[in-house]
């Protein structure tokens, strides 16, 4: 039997969006397993619980597994707190996956692998490139807007949207 490819896709998803779901949708084709870990990272005051967090990626991905766009890959939906590349080693990823939108998140992300990589040399980080449909979305902006008044219901599904508006008290 061969090995099997088991990858971390790592982010706060404060909230997932259309973004993070096609990222999703073409990692699961280059693993056998892909776990989507939604990070505490208190540091960026996300509006979502953790629980919440994880609540929403599991709905926007069994959405997503209902329509079969997941190429047959297992994803499961985990929240973690402790180092990345120790969770990944924790999970037995050799393979982190970041989603790149722009230049300005290359420098970051750059430095990350790159120290992710000498703590854990064994794990990759696998760079995919935003489609050009949602390039410019990012939980920042969705947040932002929805909160604004602008509609964002492009930018994340039905049910996310549904917490936006329960969030911020809208009926």
């Amino acid at each position: 039997m061969s090995r099997q490819r088991v990858a971390i896709y790592p982010g706060t998803f404060d909230p997932i969006h259309v973004g993070h779901l096609d990222v999703i949708r073409r990692a699961t084709s280059l693993v056998d397993r892909l776990v989507v870990a939604a990070a505490i990272n208190a540091g960026k005051d996300p509006l979502f619980t953790l629980e919440e967090r994880v609540r929403m990626v599991e709905a926007d991905i069994n959405a997503a597994m209902a329509a079969n766009l997941m190429n047959g890959a297992r994803v499961e939906v985990l929240p973690f707190e402790n180092l990345l590349v120790q969770f990944a080693a924790d999970q037995g990823a050799d393979m982190v996956i970041r989603g790149l939108r722009a230049v300005s998140d290359f420098e970051y992300e750059f430095q990350m692998a790159l120290n992710n990589k000498r703590l854990k040399p064994k794990i990759e980080t696998v760079f995919l490139m935003a489609s050009e449909t949602s390039q410019f979305i990012s939980s920042r902006f969705v947040k932002e807007i929805h909160m604004l008044g602008g509609d964002v219901s492009s930018m994340v599904s039905p049910f996310v949207l549904t917490q936006l508006e329960r969030k911020r008290g809208r009926s």
